[in-house]
Formats: C-alpha cells, structure tokens, sequence
C-alpha cells in the first residue's frame, strides 16, 4: 500500500465563518465535509450484484437448455393449437342392410366415437376389428386415425377411415380460449355393404361349432359362395374371437385368447390348409375324362386294395387299400361312393388301366386352383401344396425318388397336397359353373371376375352327376333332402406321424340341376376314426336355411 500524502490543511476548512452557517442548505450537504464511502460498502454491492449474476444466468439455463423444449412447445400452444377433428368411420352392413360396425358417441365432449360392433357370432374374421386413436403421456395424438386390423376393416381400411378435420384455437398465456376455427371439415367415411349375410352365416358357424364340439375336432371353418359372381355368402372360422374386447383393448379377454390352443386368431377359412381328401376326385374323375385315360362307364373293380409288386422283394408287394370293398364302379359310382381303388388306377395307371401320372394330377389341381392364391381381397390367403417330384426331392432328400404310390395318394388328396375352404369352394364353385374359376368378394360383384377354364362340358357335367349321386344313393346321403336338391362329395384325409387323427370334408353345391351356391365346410384334427364329419354339418346348416332363410335354397 502506498503511504498516505500529508496533506496541509487550510484554515478555512476548519473554522467555518459561524456567520455564514445560518445560509448554509444542511440537507443539500452544505457547511458539511466530505467523506468517501468505505470498501466494505463496495465488496457488499459487488457481491449482491454477482448473486444476481448467477441467479440469472441459472434460470436462463434452465429456461433455455433444461427445459427448453417444453417451455418453447408450451409457449407457442398458448397462442396458436392445432386438434383434429375425428371423422366417423364409415358402418359396414350385410347384404340385407342389418348394421355389423358402427359408431357412438358415449359422451358429450367425446373426441371421437366408439367403434362398435353386432353381436352375431362367427363373423369375427370376415368384418374384423381396429385399434382406435392413442395419445401419448402427455395426451397428444402419436395416432389420430383408426386401423383396421382385420377382415374388412383391414381390407377396406382406406374407404372406411374418411378424412380427419383440422381446428385452430387460439389462448392466452393463461390457457384461457381466445378464439376456435375449423379450418378443415372431416369427412365421414364410405359405408361398406358386404356380400354376406350375416344370419346365415352365424347359422353355418353354429353347425360348425356344434359338430366339433361335439366330436372333438379342434377347429373349423366354412365357405357359401355365389357360383355366378363369386360373391361369398358365408365366411366363417371356429373358434372365433370378441371383436368388441379386440377393439376396446380388454386385456383379460386378449390374454385369453392368446392363451387358448386352438388359436382363435386364425382365420381358417382363408389361412387354413389341410389335406383334402377324396373332395379331389370330381376333379380327377374330370380330368380323367378330358384326357381320354377312361370312359365314363369303363368299370373297375374294387376288392379293397391294389398290390403294386415289389422289384426288389416279391413276396413284399407294396399294398394300397380302399377304405372298402366297392366290387365293380364306373366313374360316377366312383365319385359317389369314393372308391379309393379306382383313382388310384385312373391317377397313377395300374396293369392295363391308364392313369394320368402326376404332371396331369397338378396341371389340373392348379386348373381349379389349387396351389395359388384365390385373390380374395385384402385378405392373407394361404396358396397351399401340390406335392410333385420336384417338391418330394426338395423336402425328402434322403428319399427323393417319385414313386407311383406318390401318385396314387396324390390322387385321392393325400401326401402333401394342402388346400385351404376358400380354395375348395372355389373348385366346386368351378364344377357348378360349367369350368369358371370366380375370383371371390366379400363385397356386390357387378362384374365378375374369372378365368374359363379349358374342361370340356361333358367332363364336367359327369363329375356333377356322381356328385349328385353320392347325395342320393352314395355316401352323402345325410344331405338327401326334400326341399333342395343338393350335389356334393366328402373327404376324410388321415393326418399326424401315425395317422392318429383326421381331417373331415365336404364340397358341393345347390341346386344340382342349376346351381346357385357352392359350399366347402373343413373340420379340423379329430381322433382318427371319428365318424361325424362335414355332412353333419351341411345337414345341420341346410335345414337351418330351409327355415330361416329359404330365399337362399332356391335356383332363383
């Protein structure tokens, strides 16, 4: 520190003229002497004004970079908000106008409307269900759209959703409404008519749920379909699953679906595929007469089995058997009363006897499509299996050679030939029509889409008699009814390592002499030997039609 100056003090700054004191402004500071503030007062003010510093520059950190996001999304919503406006989604009905998915509105002020849906049972999978608008924590709209999930809400999604409106509204920086615009008006969504009907089909799901039930079968599923436009009358599966619950986010309900083996998410009237069986053999019985192998009234015996010789091992001759002895068919006896035996020798050839070979047996299973995808729109169809050599080699390979056995249960719808019930009725659809495979819709079919296929007539209406003679004196006479003629074929396909269960079938159509409707119900891994199957069902189903809904029986 420097070392203070001795300063002279002068007189007159002492010795004030008493005199003149009296003229002196005290408050103004004058006739006093000065003194200079002292260093604690600056070291307090500098240090009040630093604490302030910091104080400051903490809160606009915090403003800034701590919560900077928030507070800048807060302030521009305090002055200008953007909310939708929910269109209604567009209601599906069925053919007779009876309302399957709707919309309410449980509450004033309800910021969009509650998806609902009819309580008819077995429709599940063919109007499906949606996941409505979510928000997220802090309650805005990460989706502010519906999303069909399944069947024609999925299929359809597009036309049903409409278009959201858009409103503005304007607050204060207290959240006080300042103003509201709609600057966008929401349009409703389309309202979708759907070719079903949906008593008739809860009635074919009844008769499906009610056999399997009743014979242990762990599912089902069934197909009515208009032979003329491809129109689907009918599309069910069992089990089915609560549309209502899917859409309402019931998570007990969702756990218990889940959890439940036979797999009521599956669609198996789509999605299912299952060996088919002897609904094949119209088919091949068709296939057989345009390719000139047999004639219709060329007759085969049937003793219960064929023996093929064994090259390596004569007395081990390779045996395929019939489910039993039918002694002496033709071709229509055949269909009727599904003589194993004679397809084997028509399908693969057997001593004098013709047979297609298997190039034939798949060029004709694809013919009616078998093996390809039905088209069905919107929905995941499942194309299924033909088994050929070159399928055998890839999946067998340490067996790859094709042997004629192949052959023989290729052509009675065993082995790893797969099909699904949209496939199937599409088939018996095809032999109804006189040779058009229709491209199924679950909507009105103005124009019908399909392809002609290159089967004679004549193949085709011999099919459909021995199909009409299975009802009538053949093994379907379970469906041999008074008020409707029907033509149809069963199938019964062994499945499991050691064929311990079964799959049950049935195809057809009605009326036989002008057909209206074909049908293909599935019934999906009994115990092998169970004898209720698919005409269980089709009897069931049709006398419900006959009351019910008798418009439908009929050729017009």
């Amino acid at each position: 520190m420097k070392k203070r100056r001795k300063v002279e003090i002068h007189p007159d700054e002492i010795l004030l003229d008493s005199s003149n004191l009296p003229e002196f402004n005290t408050d103004q500071m004058e006739g006093r002497i000065e003194r200079p503030l002292r260093r604690g007062s600056f070291a307090a003010v500098g240090a009040i004004l630093a604490l302030m510093c910091v104080g400051l520059v903490f809160r606009a950190g915090q403003l800034q970079i701590a919560k900077g996001a928030e507070y800048a999304k807060q302030a521009l919503e305090n002055k200008l908000s953007e909310t939708p406006i929910f269109a209604d989604r567009g209601v599906i009905v069925d053919r007779t106008g009876a309302p399957l998915a709707w919309n309410e509105r449980e509450s004033v002020g309800q910021e969009f409307a509650k998806r609902t849906y009819a309580s008819y049972t077995g429709l599940a999978h063919a109007v499906g269900y949606v996941k409505s608008p979510a928000k997220d924590s802090a309650g805005y709209y990460y989706r502010d759209y519906f999303i069909g999930m399944d069947g024609a809400e999925k299929a359809y999604d597009v036309s049903l959703g409409g278009h959201n409106g858009l409103r503005l509204t304007e607050t204060d920086a207290r959240g006080a409404v300042v103003s509201q615009a709609q600057v966008d008006p929401p349009k409703a969504g389309e309202k979708l008519v759907l070719s079903l009907d949906a008593a008739v089909t809860e009635g074919l799901y009844k008769a499906l749920a009610r056999v399997a039930a009743g014979s242990h079968y762990q599912g089902a599923a069934g197909v009515v379909m208009d032979v003329r436009t491809g129109e689907l009358l009918a599309l069910t599966s069992y089990p089915d699953y609560p549309q209502q619950a899917m859409t309402d986010g019931n998570s007990a309900a969702i756990k218990a679906i889940n959890a439940n083996p036979y797999r009521p998410f599956l669609d198996r009237a789509t999605d299912g595929l299952y060996a088919p069986g002897s609904i094949v053999k119209p088919i091949v019985a068709a296939a057989a007469l345009d390719e000139g192998v047999i004639d219709e009234h060329k007759q085969i015996l049937s003793t219960g089995s064929i023996s093929i010789p064994n090259p390596y091992d004569p007395e081990k001759p390779t045996v395929f058997k019939d489910w039993k002895a039918h002694g002496w068919v033709d071709m229509r006896d055949a269909i009727a009363v599904s003589s194993d035996v004679y397809f084997y020798e028509v399908g693969g050839g057997f001593q004098n006897q013709l047979g297609l070979g298997i190039a034939k047996l798949d060029e004709y299973y694809k013919m009616f499509g078998f093996g390809t995808d039905p088209g069905l729109l919107g929905f995941t169809s499942a194309q299924g299996n033909i088994p050929t050599p070159e399928w055998k080699a890839e999946n067998f390979p340490d067996d790859p050679a094709w042997r004629v056995g192949n052959t023989y249960h290729t052509a009675i719808g065993q082995y790893g030939t797969l099909v699904s019930p949209l496939q199937a009725v599409r088939a018996a659809a095809a032999l109804a029509n006189d040779g058009t495979l229709l491209t199924p819709s679950l909507v009105a079919s103005s124009t019908p889409q399909g392809t002609k296929l290159g089967v004679s007539s004549y193949a085709l209406r011999v099919a459909r008699e021995g199909m009409r003679q299975s009802v009538t004196s053949g093994i379907a006479q379970a469906i041999n009814f008074s008020f409707v003629r029907v033509a149809a074929k069963t199938g019964t396909a062994q499945v499991g390592m050691k064929n311990e269960h079964q799959n049950a079938w049935m195809i057809g159509f009605w009326p036989s002499e002008a057909p209206r409707y074909a049908f293909a119900v599935v019934l999906e891994k009994a115990p092998a030997g169970t004898l209720t199957g698919g005409s269980a069902v089709m009897a069931e189903f049709l006398q419900f039609l006959n009351t019910a809904a008798p418009q439908y029986l009929s050729a017009d």
